[in-house]
């Protein structure tokens, strides 16, 4: 068995390819800066499409020092299930089948529907 062992290198851990000839991509550097005054700056890569807002590792809202202005969100804003319910029923409907569901839950407790 010890014929079958590889000697000499730790596998996936290392390259045997040198970095010689190699260019890293073009780069840019774009400035962030919070409203409390904190700069960050990050790095893309030149064809990236740079965001006008980041955020910070501690969650602040950063904006593009050089003028980007913020683009409006093109999502639609979030429906709850009581929007959704709102649509298929009216205020006069909801409160009757409450009525009617809280009744019967007093029966299935033995109680006295209240009217």
């Amino acid at each position: 068995m010890s014929d079958r062992s590889l000697r000499g290198m730790r596998l996936g851990s290392q390259s045997m390819e040198s970095e010689a000839g190699v260019e890293p991509a073009a780069r840019q550097t774009v400035t962030y800066e919070t409203e409390d005054g904190e700069r960050m700056d990050v790095v893309f890569a030149l064809e990236a499409e740079v965001p006008t807002i980041w955020y910070t590792k501690t969650g602040k809202k950063a904006k593009r020092i050089d003028g980007g202005e913020e683009e409006p969100t093109k999502e639609k804003p979030v429906r709850t299930h009581w929007d959704m319910l709102l649509e298929r029923r009216s205020f006069d409907e909801l409160e009757v089948i409450l009525k009617d569901r809280l009744n019967q839950l007093r029966e299935a407790r033995g109680e006295k529907p209240k009217k």
